[in-house]
């Protein structure tokens, strides 16, 4: 497998993780009768922040990790970063899904994904200057 075809193969899987977020908000905005908005409910308000902080994370590192793959970062590095990425976000919304409050599954997500992100962002500088 080559760097591109990994920073690919995470593209897939975070397409299909954004599908599946897209439709929990449907179904509970089915479930909860809520036709517009978050209606004032709690689990309408969590779906939808779970896919919101999904598409607030995962383009910027999939920009990433695609570039990665166009400088022919190692392949480990790209699954290093793409599979933990996808656990982090994975703990995330089942953390978040499951309750307003703090939970171990949104706070550990939040950790991993941020620390992808930071090293993310370095490996991107540092394949692009050297």
């Amino acid at each position: 497998m080559t760097s591109m075809e990994a920073a690919v193969l995470y593209a897939g899987l975070f397409v299909l993780l954004m599908m599946i977020l897209k439709g929990n908000v449907g179904r509970v905005r089915t479930s909860e009768k809520v036709g517009f908005g978050d209606g004032g409910n709690d689990a309408m308000q969590r779906a939808i922040r779970v896919q919101g902080n999904a598409v607030e994370d995962v383009p910027v590192v999939m920009l990433g990790l695609i570039g990665l793959g166009a400088l022919s970062a190692p392949v480990l590095l790209i699954h290093g970063l793409g599979g933990s990425f996808l656990l982090g976000r994975v703990l995330h919304a089942f953390g978040l899904g499951g309750s307003s409050g703090g939970s171990p599954g949104r706070m550990f997500g939040t950790l991993i994904s941020v620390i992808v992100m930071l090293v993310t962002a370095g490996a991107c500088i540092w394949y692009a200057v050297t």
